[in-house]
């Protein structure tokens, strides 16, 4: 497709989402992060797709989706289990106002992540290990495609500032299962699709007054 290809393709796919078509700035930087992915993944595993276009839909378009849900007022996000950066390096260059920390456990990833901040030039933190050691809460917590994601969730409380969010990219199937484990702390304001069939990111802005 080559990295013209892929930014016109991301556009097409915010268009279709109605949501606004990235700046050219912008856009390239996604493509440069794609770029990063796809080179990575030869030998990381980053993501179990491979196909360009599949990436871009299933990974890019989707956490765009997800920034874009954030409410106004968010100042600082963790990106629980970032994996490849999914969603908090497109969070990061979509919402430039949110200081964005991505925690990753696995040594490897960790490394891609600090490559693609440093490539990208992007002012995020890099966190090399569980994020639930991190002695901090954050405005908003998100987390897309992470492992025992029900026990990841539970983790992620304590880490939600008071009147903060927690932003769950997941399926329709899992959503209620994961509300749950959340608990009654949460109002689940925000549901939107995004880009995969059944898929939704889930907001809920956390009203616990023990929080």
């Amino acid at each position: 497709m080559g990295a013209k290809g892929a930014g016109e393709r991301l556009n097409a796919l915010l268009e279709e989402a109605e949501l606004k078509p990235l700046e050219s700035k912008v856009l390239e930087k996604f493509e440069i992060y794609l770029s990063l992915i796809i080179r990575w993944n030869v030998r990381l595993n980053l993501t179990s797709l491979v196909a360009e276009d599949a990436i871009i839909s299933n990974h890019l378009a989707e956490s765009i989706t997800c920034a874009m849900s954030i409410p106004a007022g968010v100042r600082t996000l963790l990106d629980f289990g970032s994996g490849a950066g999914l969603p908090g390096i497109p969070i990061a260059l979509c919402r430039p106002e949110i200081a964005v920390t991505l925690a990753e456990s696995q040594g490897k990833k960790a490394a891609f992540l600090q490559e693609a901040v440093r490539v990208l030039g992007i002012a995020v933190k890099v966190h090399s290990g569980r994020a639930e050691l991190l002695r901090t809460t954050f405005d908003c917590v998100t987390m897309r495609a992470v492992d025992k994601m029900p026990k990841a969730v539970s983790a992620a409380i304590p880490l939600v500032a008071r009147e903060g969010w927690l932003a769950l990219m997941t399926t329709e199937n899992h959503v209620d299962a994961l509300r749950k484990v959340a608990g009654e702390g949460f109002d689940w304001a925000i549901q939107r699709r995004l880009s995969g069939e059944r898929r939704i990111v889930a907001i809920g802005a956390r009203v616990d007054p023990q929080a």
